[in-house]
């Protein structure tokens, strides 16, 4: 069969992909081995919110006297959480068939492998091999899991992030290596629900892609909560030839040994490029990415990649409008190159963690001049009526011409504040445009506004 798309990998930028040239009125099929929807949707962003979703409920029932409501005795049902998300994922993987049909987009059920000529060979599960041809071919197999050597993954006493959250019994105790967005949301997780956790990381700071303020207060979140936190610390190896997992960990201090029943790799991910297919077809490839242009065009004319497997932040809504702009540029509409300076992180940990732009350290590095607002939420009507004070607003403005450079968040709902930033950003506001743009009292969202006003010297609240 003949395509004008076909689109390999039906993740966050695969199926988004595909459906916006469907909307093109292109003929479009999309290669899948597995669940529609890909790691985000059935093993990632989606499943993994409904798991902290339970932890935070449960976490609301503990506390629940300080709401003036009083509750029985109340334990987590960890295998009725687990089944839960999976239900959750079920749900949103069936939304994308349905958006497939809705679309008349073809699934092509099986492991693809781009070939010359823009053919792609598809293989299923019965070992079958079917060609098909496409005008373009789009390249979208996300990442997995990256292994340390010495951090082997066996899937039972040292696992990775798919086997978190399908574990059959909760762990009395575990240990998570990395604390970026993964490993601190597992953290989190598991530690709400009464497992033993400790967190490490080899970087001097938790969650160490955030303003350093930022990560210091989820650290002392975290501690204040009962976790251990073990920075720039590494792991040396891992014995599990006992009962228990006894991992080597070598600190500032010298070696120690702690032991825990399961260890959790949360060090990174690596990109899905083998078996594609892709020196065969020539398609260029450095250090475990695949090399495009801005518009996602590999050297190979006619093929493209995007997501995970090119350079830039492997986030679902990064891959997800670099499908539209590939796709669109495809379709010879007028479209501009992402601006990666203007892309917003969030973790979902408790309390969360939204960022977009620079940090103070990287603005005073870029040389600017900068004015600085922070407005905490101890301040807050509406954080104090939440009953959860903790966090605060952090803004950087150039002090010259008021552009905003960076924000960072940590708090209640932050990451749904985060988009307000975004866009500003996007619209070129200064400062004083956001001051003078009224938000509505008592909000998380007011807190912006005053965190803006206090790097102006004018915040009223503080």
């Amino acid at each position: 069969m003949n395509y004008d798309i076909i689109v390999i990998g039906s993740g966050p930028g695969g199926y988004v992909a595909a459906i916006r040239a469907s909307q093109l009125g292109l003929k479009v099929g999309v290669v899948e081995r597995a669940e529609l929807g890909g790691i985000c949707l059935n093993w990632g962003c989606i499943p993994t919110k409904a798991l902290l979703k339970s932890a935070q409920v449960f976490h609301y029932i503990q506390h629940a006297s300080e709401y003036g409501i009083t509750t029985g005795e109340s334990k987590p049902d960890f295998a009725a959480i687990v089944k839960r998300s999976r239900a959750v994922a079920d749900q949103m993987s069936k939304g994308v068939q349905f958006l497939f049909k809705k679309n008349k987009i073809d699934h092509i059920q099986g492991t693809g492998k781009v070939k010359s000529a823009k053919m792609v060979e598809v293989t299923d599960n019965s070992g079958k091999i079917t060609e098909y041809s496409a005008n373009h071919i789009i390249i979208a197999t996300g990442a997995r899991s990256r292994e340390l050597p010495n951090l082997k993954q066996d899937g039972k006493k040292i696992i990775g992030y798919r086997e978190a959250m399908t574990l059959q019994a909760q762990p009395k105790s575990m240990i998570v290596v990395g604390s970026g967005a993964i490993g601190s949301e597992f953290a989190f997780f598991y530690h709400s629900l009464g497992t033993k956790v400790t967190l490490i990381e080899v970087l001097p700071n938790v969650v160490p892609l955030e303003d350093e303020e930022i990560s210091k207060t989820l650290e002392r979140s975290f501690k204040k909560a009962g976790m251990k936190i073990m920075t720039g610390s590494t792991v040396e190896s891992v014995d599990t030839s006992g009962g228990t997992c006894k991992v080597t960990v070598k600190t500032r201090k010298g070696d120690e040994i702690i032991e825990a029943d399961i260890v959790l790799s949360a060090v990174g991910i690596a990109s899905n490029l083998e078996g594609l297919g892709l020196e065969e077809a020539g398609i260029k490839t450095d250090k475990n990415k695949v090399v495009v242009d801005e518009f996602y065009r590999t050297n190979i004319q006619g093929y493209y990649a995007i997501g995970d497997i090119v350079k830039g932040p492997a986030l679902a809504h990064v891959a997800s409008h670099e499908g539209i702009i590939c796709v669109e540029k495809i379709a010879g509409k007028e479209v501009e190159p992402m601006d990666y300076n203007n892309i917003p992180a969030c973790t979902y940990t408790q309390p969360e963690i939204a960022s977009v732009g620079m940090s103070e350290k990287a603005a005073k590095e870029a040389g600017y001049e900068i004015l600085v607002g922070k407005f905490p939420f101890t301040a807050s009507g509406k954080a104090t009526a939440a009953g959860n004070r903790e966090g605060m607003i952090k803004v950087i403005f150039d002090a010259k011409y008021g552009e905003w450079l960076g924000a960072h968040m940590i708090g209640d709902n932050v990451t749904e504040l985060i988009a307000e930033v975004v866009v500003a950003r996007k619209l070129e506001s200064t400062g004083r445009e956001i001051l003078d743009s009224i938000h509505p009292h008592p909000t998380m969202s007011e807190a912006i506004m005053e965190a803006v006003a206090q790097a102006y010297g004018e915040c009223v609240d503080l």
